[in-house]
């Protein structure tokens, strides 16, 4: 009696299966078509406003009982093919393969892309800007450990604009190859890493050497290769070069999560739910930077993220990293920054993007 109950139901499976696939394929015969319009007119291939739409639509319409964020990620991975049959993008990211930067790339852009891996942000930087990469993926800020300096020096330097972000659950695992710390000697990840959990690391390993490195990824490939060496990486990286688990979520914030960056050249159009990054500089008195975000205030326009820098020019005065809420085109959004700009001793658009969903 349970095979043939079993039966019947891998029966519908099976026949909704090929009722998906059918649908799935005449999907991608209207994405061809699309490619043709769009070649016509050399648009680009990549619309981050029109997939942020469409993904936060099936989430708001979906009835269950799949989680919306199963089906956003179900469809993310079906417009990424059906984009691949356009034209596969590459995007640069902080290698090597394993690392959350290759993690955020598959989430922003689904599998269907060419990942560039590179050795460090200065890189993804270059390869976006050289047009190596269409677009490059960096990290931004970390919940626990703040602002990656290096990111928002680059941004401050670089012709590029942020067309999206991606924020990711960041979740550390101590690795091996044997899955055991006998004869390490040295810990191994990205210096944000090590920061993230070094509280753990003083209580269970305070007397083995901490060496920071280019990327968890390439802590992970040393661990690979030398059995004295553990990594502080994801699983992902783990799994990639075959390390084994000493103990995993060693973080010391366990809702620890980062933000990324997606750099690139393309103007991305209003979604409906953005946000808009800028840089500013006021002249170093008394009030100065109140009176520069006033207009904000005045036009109603909200402030989400408000990070500052040294202007190293020796004169102790900042950069100032502004995130606010819509989208440059947004018309009470456009006043504010026009009136910023008036009044800055310094003003840069970083770009407008869709919220990370």
């Amino acid at each position: 009696m349970t095979d043939d109950k079993l039966k019947s139901l891998r029966e519908q499976i099976d026949a909704i299966d090929a009722q998906i696939l059918d649908l799935l394929n005449r999907r991608a015969l209207i994405a061809e078509q699309v490619g043709h319009v769009k070649a016509e007119t050399n648009a680009p291939v990549f619309r981050p406003e029109r997939e942020a739409q469409v993904l936060l639509g099936v989430a708001n319409r979906n009835p269950g009982p799949l989680h919306g964020t199963d089906v956003q990620t179900i469809f993310r991975e079906i417009m990424s093919a059906c984009r691949a049959l356009e034209r596969r993008v590459t995007v640069a990211y902080l290698g090597p393969a394993g690392t959350f930067s290759e993690q955020a790339v598959y989430q922003q852009f689904g599998h269907a892309v060419e990942v560039l891996p590179c050795s460090s942000i200065d890189e993804v930087f270059r390869a976006a800007e050289a047009g190596t990469a269409e677009f490059g993926v960096v990290p931004v800020e970390n919940s626990s450990e703040g602002a990656v300096n290096r990111t928002l020096d680059l941004l401050l330097q670089t012709t590029l604009v942020i067309s999206g972000e991606v924020s990711i659950p960041v979740h550390h695992s101590l690795m091996t190859k044997s899955g055991s710390m006998d004869g390490v000697h040295r810990i191994c990840a990205h210096s944000q890493a090590l920061a993230q959990c070094q509280a753990w690391l003083n209580q269970n390993y305070p007397n083995i050497e901490r060496q920071a490195v280019a990327s968890n990824g390439e802590a992970a490939r040393m661990a690979s290769e030398d059995a004295g060496v553990a990594a502080i990486a994801g699983e992902v990286a783990g799994e990639k070069y075959n390390l084994q688990v000493v103990k995993a979520h060693v973080q010391d914030d366990p809702h620890n999560r980062t933000r990324f960056a997606v750099i690139g050249r393309l103007q991305t159009a209003p979604s409906g739910k953005d946000q808009t990054s800028l840089i500013l500089s006021v002249p170093n008195k008394a009030g100065a930077v109140y009176s520069m975000l006033a207009p904000l205030a005045r036009h109603g326009v909200s402030m989400t993220r408000f990070e500052s820098r040294p202007a190293r020019m020796g004169t102790w005065e900042y950069y100032f990293y502004v995130d606010i809420e819509g989208h440059a085109r947004d018309e009470k959004v456009a006043k504010a920054l026009a009136e910023l700009k008036e009044n800055a001793a310094f003003f840069k658009l970083l770009g407008s993007y869709p919220f990370s969903l």
